[in-house]
């Protein structure tokens, strides 16, 4: 009995739905051997914590993904797992998230009784940077960020609303901006004292000088810039937070096997090839010459 075109087409079809779970289950193979290979060679266990799905949709509703209750659990059972005397290594790529999760997953890391690293290979924001507080050491790229983590109530940052009732007359104000100046207040003091908290963990020694704990505390939890305004690696070692730069190869390798989902073309693309002495050429442009500026523009 011989095939016929309506074979081959079913024979495709069965193939085109199997590929995507095998190289699901290549990934998922090449994630676990790198996690194993940098545990082996740190002599820890690794955690990562990568929140790469920033820009996807579903049915034209914008998602994202942040620090969960789930999130929290699984960190928080890998934390048990963890003998007393191996080291902690997280790997983090977050925006932030919710609270409570991020509170529980920071005092677990303080109660480690070994070293606590954190790696940053991007941006590890709000929740994030309350996260790396917690560590030992934050080991970031040169040109990773971390961010405040001054409450927000809703939309508004705790700051602004505040700042709002002390500005206007109390005759001007409604109950409601009230109600949120009183909570913000109180949600502001909560994390200062937390973020003092973790500042002053000496398990297994002191991570950052007595003498800047206030100022730190002070910069990152009263609003005294934006939400999303990025601390770089120079501006968070004049804090005094125990900073250093040069992430080992394979967490670049790990990220890479964290891909951005793709809702269409590729915002980025570029040849990865190494360039030597030998450059390809630009092509030569034809018609008129654009003229240079004759101002200096700003932005």
């Amino acid at each position: 009995m011989g095939f016929g075109i309506g074979d081959l087409f079913w024979i495709f079809l069965l193939l085109s739905s199997l590929q995507p779970i095998w190289q699901r289950r290549q990934t998922e193979y090449r994630r676990f051997s790198s996690i194993q290979q940098f545990q082996q060679e740190r002599k820890s266990r690794v955690i990562l914590l990568i929140h790469r799905q920033e820009s996807i949709s579903l049915l034209g509703i914008p998602l994202s993904r942040y620090i969960t209750i789930e999130d929290s659990e699984q960190i928080l059972r890998a934390i048990r797992l963890t003998p007393p005397n191996v080291p902690i290594d997280l790997i983090l790529h977050t925006p932030g998230g919710l609270v409570l999760a991020t509170e529980q997953i920071a005092r677990a890391l303080i109660r480690h009784p070994s070293k606590v690293t954190v790696f940053v290979p991007h941006y590890a924001m709000s929740g994030g940077t309350m996260l790396a507080l917690a560590a030992d050491e934050i080991v970031m790229d040169a040109n990773a960020v971390l961010g405040p983590v001054d409450p927000q109530l809703g939309n508004f940052p705790a700051a602004s609303i505040i700042k709002v009732v002390e500005d206007k007359p109390i005759s001007e104000v409604d109950d409601q901006t009230l109600i949120m100046a009183d909570l913000s207040r109180k949600a502001i003091a909560q994390v200062q004292r937390f973020v003092r908290t973790l500042l002053k963990d000496s398990t297994p020694k002191q991570k950052v000088l007595p003498e800047n704990i206030e100022n730190i505390v002070d910069a990152l939890t009263t609003g005294r810039v934006t939400h999303d305004y990025p601390i770089t690696v120079e501006e968070a070692t004049e804090m005094g937070l125990p900073v250093s730069v040069g992430l080992p190869r394979l967490i670049y390798d790990l990220m890479d096997l964290y891909p951005q989902p793709q809702g269409g073309r590729p915002s980025v693309q570029y040849i990865p090839m190494p360039y030597g002495e030998r450059r390809p050429t630009l092509p030569i442009p034809k018609g008129r010459p654009m003229e240079e500026p004759t101002q200096n523009l700003q932005y």
